[in-house]
């Protein structure tokens, strides 16, 4: 049976809460009485739907079941956790904690408020401990810093149990060392939203320019290093120090007006809001969460590549998945190794999928099944390979754009030094192709076939058994031009 949250709150950060945890697998309940709550989260649904597969290099789990509850107490019927998403109102949060905590005293409650701390949200609830602060960054759904504030009310247990729950949903729990108002992320933003504010007042910049700024320079580093790490490279090959030398001065200098804000009117309104809607009003809202999705899916696929950043954490997070989806299923039938999604850029000119993709597909299958009996980077970094000898593929679909890709991986044959394997590429139960291969483990030194390692072979050898006695599939063996049968 799933595991259960329960979401308060169904605007886009309610939303986005709701599309990370059922991709995960979780069940959820929705309470939001507010008319478009349905509607609004069908939306980050939607948007996630497209994105978040095409982050992942193992089997999505099974997506789990959305409600929208009628009552908070329906909601909470059956949930491990809450995430209360409702408007950044002390007062609001307050009475809503007050209706949780009488249906459920001992339900955890994870607030995604910008700001408040957790002792401010815990004053005069009933069960204060089971009260804390799970602050994420839009869109939820892609995005996994989740920063976590705990006040002394909170036992190491309770922050432990959110470090795991956010964790589980492949999120990267940031745990406060103290508590601060708006806590480390938004502090940056306040601080660079507040400078962006004056230098548009004061004539200096348009929004499309503040935003060039951002987006050509260092919004590209901070997305891999950080500020620090930029920084100590900044110093060259004397590092952190040589660059603070450099540029401690200018810190007295008045380059920055951070202790002050420009007066909050309908002049300041009126100026951001029109050089915002000359930027990009062109452009409806739901075509830009989109944009922005693939943009984001590209940067952090590429720091999953290198595996930093982000790109950390998708990989960790694919690893967790990738044990749990194959346990005591290793060699019971051909397994079923990734789903990916076909993104706009494996098009063709045909509206199809493009040749190259389908060996792309093929490649990832291969890959994640090397990973799984131990072949994997770090086997590889110490010398040895199974390298791809020959490949034959046979299409028989046509994958279009935003098709859903099952990779089905079998064994044909397996020894020492060989690995026969044939692949299924499916969209849903229809066959778009596969794809015959034999690969050949390799010593990369010495450029020769060699016997696999013993723990590779303890492995795949269990699997190769299992899979000898499974019918063969059709096309196995098959040369071009070859009839089928």
């Amino acid at each position: 049976m799933n595991r259960k949250a329960a979401i308060i709150g169904g605007g886009v950060i309610g939303g986005g809460w709701t599309a990370r945890f059922l991709l995960n697998g979780w069940d959820v309940a929705v309470f939001d009485p507010g008319p478009d709550a349905e509607r609004n989260v069908g939306i980050m649904l939607a948007n996630a739907r497209l994105a978040v597969p095409a982050l992942s290099d193992v089997p999505m789990p099974p997506e789990g079941r959305v409600t929208f509850a009628a009552t908070m107490a329906e909601a909470l019927e059956g949930a491990e956790y809450v995430q209360e998403s409702v408007s950044e109102r002390l007062e609001l949060k307050h009475r809503v904690y007050a209706q949780m905590q009488q249906a459920n005293p001992d339900i955890l409650i994870g607030s995604s408020t910008s700001g408040f701390k957790a002792v401010d949200l815990q004053k005069g609830a009933v069960a204060p401990a089971n009260i804390i602060v799970a602050h994420p960054f839009t869109p939820v759904y892609l995005l996994p810093l989740c920063e976590i504030s705990a006040s002394a009310a909170n036992t190491p247990e309770i922050i432990q149990r959110t470090v795991d729950i956010v964790t589980d949903i492949g999120m990267f729990p940031l745990v406060m060392r103290k508590e601060i108002d708006a806590f480390i992320g938004s502090r940056f933003l306040e601080a660079v939203w507040r400078e962006a504010l004056w230098m548009l007042k004061d004539g200096i910049a348009t929004t499309e320019e503040i935003d060039d700024a951002i987006r050509m320079s260092f919004g590209l580093r901070w997305a891999q290093m950080g500020l620090f790490e930029n920084y100590r490279i900044a110093g060259g090959e004397a590092g952190m120090r040589h660059f603070m030398a450099q540029f401690g001065p200018c810190l007295k200098w008045p380059w920055t007006k951070l202790t002050d804000v420009p007066e909050f009117n309908d002049e300041l309104v009126d100026l951001v809001a029109g050089q915002s809607d000359a930027q990009s009003g062109h452009m409806p809202i739901r075509d830009l969460e989109r944009l922005r999705d693939q943009n984001l899916v590209g940067i952090m696929r590429s720091l999953k590549e290198r595996n930093v950043g982000a790109g950390k954490v998708l990989r960790a997070h694919d690893a967790r998945r990738a044990a749990a989806f194959h346990r005591g299923e290793l060699t019971g039938a051909p397994l079923k190794m990734t789903e990916m999604q076909v993104l706009p850029g494996w098009i063709d000119y045909n509206g199809h999928m493009t040749e190259s993709r389908y060996l792309f597909c093929a490649s990832e299958v291969a890959d994640a099944f090397l990973r799984l009996i131990g072949a994997d980077m770090d086997y590889v970094a110490g010398g040895h390979s199974y390298y791809t000898a020959e490949s034959h593929i046979l299409h028989k679909g046509e994958a279009k754009l935003g098709d859903r890709i099952t990779g089905i991986f079998q064994v044909i044959h397996a020894d020492e030094k060989r690995l026969h394997h044939f692949i299924t590429l499916k969209r849903g139960d229809e066959v778009l192709a596969t794809i015959e291969q034999m690969c050949l483990h390799v010593d990369m030194a010495a450029g020769k076939t060699c016997a696999a390692a013993p723990e590779v072979l303890a492995r795949l050898l269990p699997i190769a058994a299992a899979h000898a006695g499974l019918p063969k599939p059709d096309g196995t063996g098959r040369a071009i031009g070859a009839r089928r049968g």
